[in-house]
């Protein structure tokens, strides 16, 4: 990292079907952070609309945007004028009928530092993702940025610890999570509480086996299934950030918007890796089977 205290802005957002007042209130978060001192700022999965993979419908595809375009430039003034490092995700349209779930990162003058195509897709009941993105093609390639080099992943990427070692193995200096996932409305209160610790706990262990702190922002609030086979997702927010032996350094709330600058000491991850030389003692000459689906007896 190029700066010893990075001040992280998170935005956990609640949308609605506007998708030009999502984008607003959005880019108005984004101005109060930045002038309350932020250095990055993250933005929710698909933020800009409501979380569209609820059901399978062609004319969802005309949500997704080329590349640049209107919106792309709006996000690249906004970093510049801001001088912040911004993490949006956007719905990308890279030809017609291919398309990704795509996170850009713009540096604090406005150019693109880098973009991180969604890897891990899935396709369960009221996240039918497979039925729009197509899986991506970038590889696990932290982002170069003023600030430092950021492991930008997506949502569904953050249970996987394959995709979070392969970022701190290219030398990532965070990881960072763009997230939309809730409950859905059957499940027992035992069994939403379970789905959300789990969430919560895989992350914190990608921090502590890698030695990195982990950002993770979650979307919040109710959307219904338009085409009434469910009762909707209710998005659990729960936006956190955590350091490099899993500690939180913040925790947002489940059910309403919020805002929050966290600060994240970046020469802390050298001295806990001194501590827990995880990387150091890593038997690679005996992991090759990882490369396999499965082991059979």
């Amino acid at each position: 990292m190029k700066k010893e205290i990075i001040k992280v802005g998170i935005i956990q957002q609640h949308n609605t079907s506007d998708i030009a007042d999502n984008r607003r209130r959005l880019c108005h978060k984004v101005r109060e952070l930045a002038a309350e001192g932020a250095d990055l700022i993250v933005n929710q999965e698909l933020h800009d609309s409501l979380y569209f993979c609820q059901t399978e419908s062609v004319d969802c595809c005309d949500l997704a945007i080329d590349l640049p375009s209107e919106t792309t430039e709006t996000y690249s003034k906004l970093a510049k004028e801001c001088g912040v490092v911004l993490v949006t995700s956007i719905f990308e349209r890279r030809a017609p009928g291919l398309y990704h779930n795509t996170a850009i990162v713009y540096d604090t003058d406005g150019s693109e530092a880098g973009r991180y195509r969604k890897m891990h897709i899935p396709d369960d009941p009221a996240y039918y993702e497979k039925f729009y993105f197509t899986p991506g093609d970038l590889g696990f390639k932290p982002i170069d940025t003023s600030l430092g080099r950021l492991g930008v992943l997506v949502c569904w990427d953050q249970w996987y610890p394959e995709a979070a070692r392969l970022m701190a193995l290219a030398g990532a200096e965070m990881l960072i999570y763009p997230t939309a996932i809730g409950w859905e409305s059957s499940d027992t209160a035992d069994e939403k509480t379970r789905q959300r610790e789990a969430w919560i706990t895989v992350q914190r262990g990608h921090a502590i086996a890698n030695g990195l702190p982990v950002v993770a922002v979650n979307r919040v609030g109710h959307e219904a299934d338009p085409s009434g086979a469910t009762n909707g997702i209710q998005f659990w927010g729960s936006s956190f950030v955590a350091g490099p032996q899993g500690e939180f350094l913040f925790k947002a709330s489940d059910s309403d918007e919020e805002t929050a600058i966290v600060e994240i000491n970046s020469k802390r991850s050298e001295q806990v890796r001194r501590w827990w030389p995880f990387l150091r003692d890593r038997r690679i000459d005996e992991y090759g089977a990882l490369t396999k689906r499965f082991i059979d007896k």
